[in-house]
Order: C-alpha cells, then structure tokens, then sequence
C-alpha cells in the first residue's frame, strides 16, 4: 500500500486538492487491497481549514502529528500558496521530503516549494499565468513554461489547476500501468494525454503598454493590420528608427522579438476567431495574416500543440 499524503495550509485552491486525490481514489476501485493507495490530508493548523472558494477542510492529522515517510508528498496552490509565507510549513517541508518518496506540487503549490528551498536545481513548472513570477522568485529552478506536468528525479509539479489530475494519473500510470490509468481516465471522464500544453490557455502576447513610444506605435499599428504583410524593415519605419536599432529596442522593451511579436500577435487573433467565429479556417487564416491554412496549420502545430480544427473544438 502506498501512501499519498497532501498538505493543506489556509487559502488553498480545493480542486488542487480535490483533483489528484480523486484519481487515487478511483484507481483503488480497481485495485487489490494490498496495493490500495492511503490518501491522507496534513494541516498546517489544528482544526479545519478554509479553501480560496469558502469550503473548509478538515485534514486528518497535523503536520506535526504526521509519519515520518510518505510514498507522495503533495502540495497544492491557491492564493496562500504564491501571496503567504508559512515558514512553519516550510521547515516542516524541509525536513519530509527528504524522507519521501517522491514531492511535488499541483499548480501555485510550486511557490510553496520554492520557499521551502526544494526547486533550486530541479526542472519544475507551474500555472502558466504564474511562471514568470516563479522564474523570477526562483532563478536556481528551470521553469518549463508549456509542460501540463514535469517529472525530474524524486520532484514532480503540474500546470494549472486541472493539470493536477494529469500528474496524479501519470504516476498511476507508473505504478500500476497504462492501462489503469487509462481506466481511472474514462470514469472521470477527462483524456489520458492532453492534446498540446499549457500555451493553448495562455495568451502568447502581453497587452501593449498604454504610454505612447515609438515601439508601441508600431505595435498598435501591426495589431490593427495583421493582414497586411510585415518585414523588420517596415516596422521599424512606422516607429522612424533603422531596423537593426528598432530590433534591439523592441526586444529589450518587449522581451520577445518583433517578428515573435507578430507571430504571437497573429496566433492569439486567430485563437480568438476560433472561439468566438464561424468563420471558415481559410477566412481566418487570411484575417489573421497567416495567408493560408496550410501556413495557420504549421504554426499552431509549433507554438500550441494542436491544429486550429483542434483549438475550435476544445474552445469554441
């Protein structure tokens, strides 16, 4: 019997908890006894404790009360988890990893690690609206900005939310085989393997900078006209720079490069059409400035994971 034990501290995100203790849950509907996994709830306080949503939960023991070995030590997100400090928890942390099997955390539980000093050195990921704090709070970490889950050594650490049940289903996957996981999978109704990462949920592109300069009169200027056709040349003609100095200033203004720019800018159109249109791929691809679906087809296979056909089914 395996134990999976999940730690709980004020303002957690309940479907963080909720989520990957549901698929050992079910995967023990089709397990022998003696291969069950022991699902338990660790409090950084006596007494129950109140999710971000308002549900409080009652953990079985707290974390000072815990045993001394846990085959899966869990840690989920929730505002506590990126906007606290628990400094209790984590030297508790520090102390139980080091005698569990595997450690980990669902979504913004991350930040809860990375205080604990237990991501320096690991490759590691996060709820994509989160990864660039993470990267900056944690330099010593590798944060895999498009990854559902990351598995390095005895760390493993889910994106967003759901992706939580991604990660608890990989390691039933491990433990017990393919097709258990794949059991577990149709009773709760979700895929085995998600189509494409975390990018096809986050915007590629951040909002232009409200201040009038010549590098967002070029971007407004690109995003009221992706259709029409671009070169470096000409963008950094509508900011009245020479290309190699409107290269430079875009990117370090913009943290990306400005045909990256109008890529991202050109996908996220699109994206958009997708959800909220009927119109066919060809009007899409053509209002979007791709020129051609085969081209939209190529490059949302690269950057999302997926075809457009795919993207409008999942979210339109």
């Amino acid at each position: 019997m395996k134990t999976v034990a999940m730690v709980l501290f004020p303002d957690f995100l309940l479907l963080d908890m909720a989520g990957p203790l549901e698929v050992f849950s079910v995967a023990n509907r089709f397990l022998k006894a003696e291969s069950h996994y022991q699902l338990i709830t660790l409090g950084t306080e006596r007494g129950a404790l109140r999710a971000s949503n308002g549900v409080s939960v009652l953990p079985d023991r707290h974390i000072e009360e815990a045993s001394d070995r846990y085959d899966l030590l869990l840690v989920p997100g929730g505002p506590g988890a990126y906007n606290e400090k628990f400094p209790a928890l984590f030297a508790w942390l520090q102390s139980a990893v080091s005698r569990a099997g595997q450690y980990g955390s669902i979504c913004t539980g991350a930040f809860v690690l990375g205080n604990a000093g237990l991501l320096d050195g690991y490759r590691v990921t996060t709820h994509w609206n989160y990864t660039e704090r993470l990267i900056k709070g944690f330099p010593k970490a590798t944060v895999a900005t498009d990854q559902i889950y990351v598995e390095d050594r005895n760390l493993i650490t889910s994106g967003g939310v759901t992706a939580g049940i991604d990660l608890a289903l990989a390691v039933v996957a491990r433990d017990h085989g393919k097709k258990l996981a794949q059991d577990v999978a149709k009773v709760l109704l979700v895929v085995m393997k998600r189509q494409g990462g975390q990018a096809q949920f986050s915007p590629l592109m951040a909002a232009v900078a409200p201040q009038e300069t010549p590098i967002t009169r070029a971007q407004n200027y690109i995003l009221e006209h992706l259709d029409e056709a671009f070169t470096i040349e000409r963008m950094a003609g509508l900011a009245n720079m020479s290309a190699r100095h409107f290269a430079r200033v875009f990117t370090r203004d913009i943290n990306m490069t400005p045909m990256e720019f109008l890529q991202s800018a050109r996908i996220d159109f699109a994206r958009s059409l997708l959800e909220t249109s009927d119109l066919p791929l060809k009007t899409v691809a053509y209002k979007s400035g791709f020129g051609s679906v085969r081209h939209m087809r190529s490059v949302f296979a690269q950057r999302l994971g997926l075809t457009p056909a795919q993207y409008r089914e999942q979210f339109s």
